[in-house]
């Protein structure tokens, strides 16, 4: 948590509820949360071999997966909008030391 500027205060203070249709793309998604891809700027992305892979595994009709597919990679720009700021917030913390 640390490496990415984040402290348990961050999170984990207020309840947060999953809508029924978006319970299997959040549930992918936190399946997903070890396989970041990770450059020296920080995250980059999920691995989406592992991201497919999974999909492929749910045996889902086409039009479901490529939905939990669309939706998971939205979840993923959305988290990587909210590191890169943190990073910044950091970054700029440090110089202004």
């Amino acid at each position: 948590m640390a490496f990415w500027g984040l402290t348990p205060d961050d999170y984990g203070h207020e309840e947060v509820w999953v809508w029924p249709e978006n319970a299997d793309a959040f549930f992918l998604f936190r399946d997903l949360a070890t396989q970041w891809r990770v450059a020296m700027g920080g995250p980059t992305g999920l691995d989406h071999n592992v991201l497919l892979l999974r999909l492929d595994r749910m045996r889902l009709p086409d039009d479901d997966r490529d939905q939990l597919d669309a939706d998971v990679r939205v979840m993923e720009l959305a988290a990587l909008e909210q590191m890169n700021e943190e990073r910044e917030k950091r970054e700029r913390t440090s110089r202004g030391s």
